[in-house]
C-alpha cells in the first residue's frame, strides 16, 4: 500500500471494489433494509476518503472499513425517527427463493446488534474470534462470550446447533 494521504480516484475505486460486498453486508445486518443499507455503505466509504488512513495491507483495509461500517450503522439507528420505526417491517430478503439459508439469515438479523455482526464475521467471512477481536477493538474473551450468546440464542430460535469452534 502506498504511504501517501490522498488516493486517486483510481485507488479508491479498487478498494471500493475490493470490499463493497463485505460492507454491503455488514451494514445490512444492522440496517435491514436496503435504502438505508446503500446510504450508511456510501457513508462509509466517504469516511474512507475524508480520513484518509494509510493501511498497511489489504486486511488492515477491510478490518478498518467493516469497523467503521459498524461505527456508521450505530450512529444513524441512533436518530430519534428510527427509534420510532419497526425495522422489522421493512426487512427484505435478498434472495428470491426463500431457502433454509434465508432463514437462517433471518434469525442472524434478528439478534441482537452486538451479536450479529460477530456472527457476521465469523461464520459468513470466515474471521476467528481473534481477528474479529482484533478488528472490532474488543477483547478476544468478549467475542468468543458473543459467539456463545449469538450460538445459544439461534439455537433457541431455530432448533439447530452450531459448532463451538471451526
Amino acid at each position: 500500500m502506498k504511504e501517501t494521504l490522498l488516493r486517486t480516484d483510481k485507488e479508491i475505486t479498487e478498494i471500493y471494489m475490493r470490499h463493497r460486498q463485505t460492507v454491503y453486508r455488514v451494514c445490512y445486518a444492522y440496517m435491514k433494509n436496503t435504502a438505508d443499507t446503500e446510504d450508511v455503505v456510501q457513508d462509509t466509504f466517504v469516511q474512507m476518503i475524508r480520513k484518509a488512513p494509510v493501511f498497511e495491507n489489504q486486511q488492515h483495509e477491510k478490518a478498518w472499513l467493516i469497523r467503521t461500517a459498524e461505527n456508521v450503522c450505530r450512529n444513524a439507528l441512533r436518530y430519534w425517527w428510527r427509534r420510532h420505526e419497526d425495522i422489522d417491517d421493512h426487512y427484505e430478503l435478498q434472495s428470491p427463493d426463500h431457502s433454509e439459508a434465508d432463514s437462517l439469515m433471518q434469525a442472524v438479523m434478528a439478534l441482537p446488534d452486538k451479536y450479529k455482526t460477530v456472527v457476521y464475521l465469523y461464520y459468513y467471512e470466515g474471521y476467528s474470534s481473534a481477528e474479529i477481536a482484533g478488528m472490532l477493538g474488543r477483547p478476544q474473551s468478549t467475542i468468543r462470550n458473543y459467539m456463545h450468546e449469538a450460538r445459544r440464542l439461534l439455537k433457541e430460535r431455530s432448533g439447530e446447533d452450531f459448532d463451538e469452534e471451526r
